[in-house]
């Protein structure tokens, strides 16, 4: 009986498959098969069935010793092992076995000659995908036919990962009922491959169509290894509206000699050529099109070009998914704020730096001693920011500035005020004047003419993510929990309650500089001079205790001053403590002023400050952060001036330095004895390690200065390892995961314990690592 079910039902071609055949094929052979069935391209394949799956079990005698097993052991990574060892040592029936090969060659005859396959999971129930299990466990690429039964025995044993394992016991998932299917399908000869979204994964809007591409295989884009080729495409029209061609370093191939595949760097000019055509850009916009309009939904889809095949034969799907971030959001009068924008005359562009839209007059100023004329609601227009810069700032509706980049001090400021920004636009300051109605549409990075008429639509997209009226433990059950703390950036105290229900664990960076410059303004040298000491003690305590009180008891990093000098200068009193400075980027900041002769007396203001708010105002909560560390020297010296402040290290008091100076890399094993944590500050260390100024706009613009810079990134590994052989966390609080997703889908794959971002991206940024944790927990690789 067994085996004539197995013959019936035992392999299926993709092309006998539909929708609703999730119990037999997964969700992924389930789609496949309905994709194919709607004419869309797909590679061809088969299914090894979840009856297969179970054949194979029962042949072995497995299905009992797996549920005793998962009895027997308290350890996930025991049970794990266990069962994985024996998936991979039993024998596969011959009768399946052979089943296996004949529609393996079936695939070559029809190709004329022996075949790569690739061989992926499929989960089958019902749960499992709406657990997150929906996509990829393991899969395995270029599988040829004297490795597939490995393969695929491989894949089923993906299904008993020891974080799979942990994953479901969280769910109340019964790991030994899960059952499993196995796509196989034959390669694409992938020339390029990416993604692409049924709308625009930046603002959920759904008028357009978003591509992403590169050079090889998909995986460099879907794994985040390179910055993507874009395409935007309106529906409407089915034409390109916008293409920006990217820097990609390098792309993934299949390596004849090893049998696997490999990471090829790749150089101009191919690297800086467009991965796809438009002609076949708009082939996939209509099969996405196609795709979305036969499931009713926004859809994220895989493609690859076929090098041998010519167009447009030779696009294909690879797998097609409901887009489920948006999907879930109303954008109400999101669409129509979008749709009048994008019909206005273009006056400018620059860098989208904060997204959101706004409308107003136009404000010029060319310096900070004209912000007495700018009025509230205004638009600001500038050269560029610095600290002086932000009450006029605080009080604008959007910001453009002539130069800087996405780690600039309007980039930055901008996004924690939640304020649309366009930076670097060269010439703002001379197209734009003073009360012209302009429209800023700071998700594309472009400035029209004119005003839109929907203000209440306009707010809505302003508002980037807040939700009134729902309580915070309603509001945090609607996302997911990570194993990775999502921790938020902020430098304005003013601001917290702004932020109070968005999901974050705590502030992983708190500046205390927009403290000093907006409440203190007097150089801390200055206030002990005329006897005044106190003054900042209180209000800098003032400031910090505003935002541990109001987020308690979730820990509030405080960052150490890290003004530089030239900023310092611009304080009441500071001209008279501070020297003039060449290059005060590299100057005299950071730990070495805590540790100097002039500034000491300045540092201990600050520590008393800590000391106030721990200890007198009882917020436990409060820790602290050195920055700009060089020496171990100077961090011991600054630890011990703490230390003769009344500040200790303690179990609910956690001293961190952040990691910007690539000395702190290198000896991380010396300064693991001295703190308990690190925090990437990944802006100084991008310009440290590459030796590239942050400000030169001209480096800027050539792509010198980047964040994903492999050498960059190898540091933040080096760091993650080194840190935790010695006991010690790790986080991020530089821009780089604020602004570059696969720089945060590195860092949770490596392992790092948090990640601390701006606040417009900390609802994009949880989902986005809860998916990475996902696929991670499936692989058991983390």
């Amino acid at each position: 009986m067994v085996t004539q079910i197995l013959k019936e039902e035992g392999i299926l071609s993709l092309s006998q498959i539909r929708r609703e055949m999730v119990d037999l094929a997964g969700g992924k052979g389930a789609n496949l098969g309905e994709l194919l069935s709607q004419g869309i391209r797909v590679p061809p394949g088969f299914v090894i069935t979840s009856k297969a799956y179970s054949y194979f079990l029962e042949y072995n005698g497995l299905r009992d010793k797996i549920v005793s097993i998962l009895k027997e052991e308290n350890s996930s990574e025991r049970a794990s092992e266990r069962i994985k060892g024996l998936i991979l040592e039993s024998k596969m029936p011959q009768d399946l076995e052979n089943m296996i090969y004949t529609s393996y060659d079936e695939l070559s005859k029809m190709a004329g000659k022996e075949v790569f396959v690739a061989v992926r999971s499929s989960a089958t129930a019902e749960d499992i995908e709406s657990a997150s299990f929906a996509g990829q466990q393991d899969t395995y690429l270029n599988v040829r036919r004297s490795n597939l039964i490995e393969m695929v025995k491989a894949v089923w044993a993906s299904l008993f990962n020891e974080r799979a394992i942990e994953y479901r016991k969280s769910k109340g998932i019964d790991s030994a009922k899960v059952e499993m299917a196995v796509v196989v399908q034959k390669m694409v000869n992938s020339r390029s491959a990416g993604v692409m979204f049924t709308l625009n994964p930046a603002d959920g809007d759904p008028n357009f169509i978003v591509i992403e591409s590169s050079w090889g295989l998909g995986e460099a884009v879907v794994g985040g290894k390179v910055t993507p080729d874009e395409f935007l495409i309106s529906k409407s029209e089915l034409k390109i509206i916008d293409r920006r061609i990217s820097k990609k370093n390098l792309k993934i191939i299949y390596d004849p000699e090893s049998g696997r595949n490999k990471e090829v760097i790749i150089q101009n000019p191919e690297s800086e050529s467009l991965s796809i055509t438009n002609e076949e850009a708009l082939e996939l916009a209509k099969l996405a099109l196609k795709i979305e309009k036969h499931y009713g939904m926004p859809m994220d889809i895989e493609w690859a070009i076929d090098a041998d095949l010519k167009f447009p034969e030779n696009v294909f799907i690879v797998q097609a998914r409901p887009e489920t971030f948006w999907s879930s959001k109303g954008r109400n009068g999101k669409q129509e704020a979008q749709r009048e924008v994008t019909e206005r005359r273009v006056l400018i562009k620059g860098l989208a730096a904060s997204p959101g839209i706004a409308s107003g007059r136009a404000r010029v100023l060319m310096d900070v001693k004209e912000a007495k004329e700018f009025e509230k609601g205004e638009i600001l227009v500038t050269k560029m920011t610095d600290p002086d810069w932000v009450p006029v700032m605080k009080i604008a509706s959007a910001i453009i500035t002539d130069e800087g980049g996405i780690t600039s001090h309007a980039a930055i400021v901008s996004r924690e005020l939640g304020i649309p920004a366009i930076v670097g636009t060269k010439d703002g300051t001379r197209v734009l004047k003073t009360g012209q109605e302009i429209t800023v549409d700071a998700t594309r990075g472009v400035v029209y003419e004119g005003k839109i008429v929907a203000e209440e639509a306009k707010q809505e997209v302003q508002k980037g993510g807040t939700f009134s009226g729902i309580s915070r433990d309603v509001l945090l059950s609607l996302f997911p929990v990570t194993g990775t703390k999502i921790y938020m950036n902020l430098g304005q105290p003013d601001v917290i309650e702004k932020y109070l229900d968005l999901p974050f664990d705590g502030i992983g960076l708190m500046r205390i500089e927009f403290i000093v410059s907006e409440w203190i303004k007097h150089h801390p040298l200055y206030l002990i001079k005329i006897g005044k000491p106190d003054e900042f003690v209180n209000k800098l305590a003032e400031g910090i205790a505003k935002v541990a009180s109001a987020i308690y008891p979730r820990p509030v990093v405080v960052r150490f001053s890290d003004f530089k000098t030239n900023e310092y200068r611009g304080l009441i009193g500071g001209e008279e403590f501070e020297p003039e400075e060449r290059n005060p980027m590299i100057g005299w900041r950071g730990v070495s002023r805590y540790v100097s002769q002039q500034y000491e007396p300045a540092f201990r203001l600050e520590v008393k400050a800590i000391t106030k708010v721990r200890e007198e105002m009882g917020l436990k909560n409060v820790w602290v952060m050195f920055p700009f560390v060089r020496t171990t020297w100077e961090l011991n010296k600054a630890v011990g001036i703490m230390e003769d402040e009344g500040l200790r290290r303690t179990s609910d008091f956690k001293v961190w330095l952040m990691a910007e100076v690539p000395s702190v890399i290198v000896l991380a094993d010396e300064f693991s004895k001295l703190v308990d944590g690190f925090s990437i500050g990944s802006n100084d260390l991008a310009q440290l390690t590459l030796g590239v100024d942050r400000d030169s706009e001209i480096l800027g613009r050539m792509g010198y200065y980047d964040e994903r810079d492999p050498a960059v990134l190898r540091s933040m590994k080096k760091l993650i390892r080194t840190a935790h052989k010695y006991g010690r966390t790790v986080s991020i609080c530089g821009q780089a995961p604020s602004v570059y997703p696969e720089v945060t889908e590195f860092l949770v794959k490596e392992g790092i314990d948090s990640v601390s971002i701006n606040p417009d991206t900390v609802i994009y940024t949880r989902r986005l690592v809860a998916s990475i944790e996902q696929k991670l927990l499936l692989r058991g690789r983390k």
